[in-house]
């Protein structure tokens, strides 16, 4: 089948489908005018392709994970237990960013709570940094806003 309708029938954007061809991870074969050709398997490695993606992987190691995968039936699952050092890396990874996300939500709360008991009005916090923005400009002898 072609790009148009395997796009339609795998549910993802043709520009997806060439960048999978781009890394690696898709290979339709081409036609003698050139217009790339998809077969039954392509769709079960595009969906494996998007399962290992909303898992977090990037398609650097999608591309060292795909050759360990067989197809069983509707999706593509692990062959090898040879993946494994591979996907706890990649969890540590996600715990590591989720952790990180977790402490910056954190600090952004601590921020509003400490905005919302200043009681000090826009006004007031607006004409306060606009004149010490002026004082810290006319100190490094700088002139207007920057």
């Amino acid at each position: 089948m072609r790009m148009g309708e395997f796009s339609r029938r795998t549910g993802v954007s043709q520009r997806s489908l060439r960048y999978y061809e781009e890394q690696g991870l898709l290979r339709p074969t081409r036609r003698p005018s050139g217009y790339r050709e998809y077969e039954e398997p392509d769709v079960v490695t595009v969906r494996g392709i998007r399962m290992l993606l909303a898992a977090g992987l990037n398609t650097a190691v999608i591309a060292e994970l795909l050759p360990c995968m067989v197809d069983e039936g509707r999706i593509l699952e692990p062959a090898c237990s040879s993946m494994l050092p591979d996907l706890h890396r990649e969890r540590t990874r996600i715990d590591e960013a989720a952790a990180a996300l977790l402490a910056a939500r954190d600090r952004l709360d601590a921020l509003i709570e400490l905005t919302a008991e200043s009681g000090v009005t826009d006004e007031e916090a607006c004409a306060g940094a606009a004149a010490g923005d002026a004082k810290r400009r006319d100190h490094l002898g700088m002139s207007g806003p920057r």
